[in-house]
């Protein structure tokens, strides 16, 4: 099982020439696409330096290293991992009903 994620989209938003609020994007994927245990998942983040989230500099002063720094990936890891094994190696199996049961007299 391998699991990759990468950082897929950054919006910043200004004011005063500073980045003022990121939304960010990153995917998650287990395994490759086409692979029976492939299985993919998106998480987004809004964060907003009014809130304590990131100091406000320059878009050109962020490099894409910090940028993916403020993604809470150590969170998005326990759920998506949680979410690969609901899914993938240990999905629930629904009951299989039998139509042919008679009911005993």
């Amino acid at each position: 099982m391998a699991i990759t994620h990468a950082l897929i989209k950054a919006v910043p938003s200004e004011k005063d020439s500073k980045v003022e609020e990121w939304n960010l994007e990153c995917k998650y994927e287990n395994d490759e696409e086409g692979d029976a245990t492939y299985y993919t998942n998106t998480f987004n983040i809004r964060l907003i330096a009014d809130q304590g989230d990131f100091t406000a500099k320059a878009k050109a002063d962020w490099t894409k290293s910090q940028i993916e720094a403020l993604c809470p990936t150590s969170q998005w890891d326990v759920i998506f991992a949680s979410q690969v094994d609901s899914v993938i190696t240990n999905p629930v199996i629904p009951p299989t009903p039998d139509e042919s049961y008679s009911i005993p007299s």
